[in-house]
């Protein structure tokens, strides 16, 4: 009897020790896996954050993995000895959720680094500048996230409602600057707290959103919208969130003033504004709400030719484009996913400045290798368009030489510019960042 029971419990013993030795063996390989990972990160230059990102304080994490699965992207998150790791920082999109998830309040959200530091406007609790009467919200304060900026835009104009105490009959109550996510969301607050309002969009309705390519994924989480309520939407593209956004706008009797671009903000003796627009007409109001992108305006190449009817800085309705002669000029993912996009119903040249990508997804770094082995895709590295003519592209190449192309359409990525000037020139405090921690407002 005591035989037997010595035997079971050695036997217990050794099933035990080894199911310890298998899960260590498994955490193991994932560390190593993960390690291999963030080294090729480095060496690629995606290991060092863009803009919003999580930041893991390694004294508090469990190792749960909860951040890992919660993230919607791929390898932006891993664990090395059983605790969490950034792996592809400059592919994190700020979606928050790993914050959300961790147990045990292990990560913040954070914009710069130590040693890179991100410009950012000087935005208070309520989303008021250091100027007393204009606001900020969405992209531009830092928070990249639709379903944040969504929130944002609508926090802010709460807080600007509650700010106007005496109305005036001859100005605006508000002038909403931008119509992407935080710009929409505030129209449509001020059309609930009935203000007396004006929504001014440089470009056309959705602001950045609607610049993506026509599928890309671009929700995936459900927002709350005012005045249309909870919108439940997973894995949502950008064409059905537009045709949300139109459908909530048009059942509120909500017009956005689209192609029209501020070009200055000018805060006048009495506390009020003076809004002037690139169509030479000027608006006064009590107060202002900024919700354009960080990125501003497209930023040009400056290139002879750039001026044509042909040279466009952000792809729609790519199905629509067949048979062509396409230039594709970048190397970041609107790149690559808009050269992607074309590739099957055109003839595509990609061309970049440097020798090869770097700070792109892992998916499309996949995508866009396959296209280059299966020659569905043309790309040229270490080139610079150089000159742009009505049927031909000129590409200056390493070594000098000029080679010419038959081009019809060009498309240029290369980026935007900060609106630092414009912001400044309303008096607004711009500050560099290094490694802040973005505070939720209330």
């Amino acid at each position: 009897m005591i035989l037997e029971e010595i035997l079971i419990y050695g036997i217990t013993l050794l099933i035990c020790a080894a199911v310890v030795y298998f899960y260590l063996r498994a955490i193991k390989k994932k560390s190593q896996a993960t390690e291999v990972k963030v080294n090729i990160a480095k060496e690629e230059g995606r290991f060092e954050p863009l803009s919003l990102h999580p930041h893991i304080d390694l004294s508090t994490c469990i190792g749960s993995g909860a951040c890992i699965a919660a993230c919607p992207e791929k390898d932006i998150l891993g664990l090395v000895n059983n605790k969490a790791t950034v792996i592809n920082a400059t592919s994190c999109v700020g979606h928050g959720a790993c914050f959300h998830a961790c147990p045990v309040e292990a990560i913040t959200l954070r914009i710069g680094t130590e040693t890179r530091g991100v410009e950012l406007p000087h935005v208070n609790q309520t989303y008021e500048t250091n100027i007393k009467g204009i606001y900020i919200a969405g992209e531009l304060g830092g928070m990249g996230l639709i379903k944040n900026s969504v929130e944002q835009g609508k926090q802010a104009m709460d807080n600007i409602n509650k700010s106007i105490t005496n109305k005036k009959d001859d100005i605006y109550d508000v002038v909403i600057i931008g119509a992407g996510p935080a710009g929409i969301s505030a129209t449509l607050t001020a059309k609930k707290h009935n203000l007396n309002f004006l929504t001014l969009e440089q470009d056309t309705l959705g602001g950045t959103v609607y610049s993506f390519p026509r599928a890309k994924i671009v929700m995936t989480n459900p927002m709350d919208l005012p005045l249309y309520g909870k919108v439940k939407l997973f894995d949502t593209s950008k064409d059905e969130l537009l045709n949300i956004w139109n459908d909530a706008l048009s059942k509120n009797n909500v017009t956005i003033q689209e192609k029209t671009k501020v070009e200055s903000i000018t805060p006048l003796e009495d506390g009020t504004f003076k809004i002037k627009t690139n169509k030479e007409s000027t608006y006064d109001t009590q107060c202002v709400l900024i919700a354009i992108g960080r990125r501003g305006s497209p930023r040009k190449l400056n290139v002879p030719g750039e001026g044509l009817p042909k040279v466009a800085y952000r792809l729609i309705e790519s199905e629509r484009i067949t048979d062509k002669n396409i230039l594709v000029v970048g190397g970041g993912d609107s790149a690559i996913e808009s050269a992607m996009l074309l590739m099957d119903q055109n003839n595509v040249t990609l061309s970049y400045r440097k020798g090869s990508f770097s700070r792109i997804k892992s998916k499309n770094e996949v995508k866009i290798k396959d296209a280059i082995l299966n020659k569905k895709l043309n790309v040229v590295f270490n080139s610079n368009l150089s000159e742009i003519f009505e049927d031909h592209i000129h590409l200056k190449l390493e070594d000098g030489e000029i080679d010419k192309i038959e081009n019809d359409l060009v498309y240029i990525f290369a980026g935007g510019e900060l609106p630092t000037k414009f912001l400044q020139g309303a008096g607004i405090e711009i500050k560099k960042r290094f490694g802040y921690i973005m505070k939720k407002h209330n």
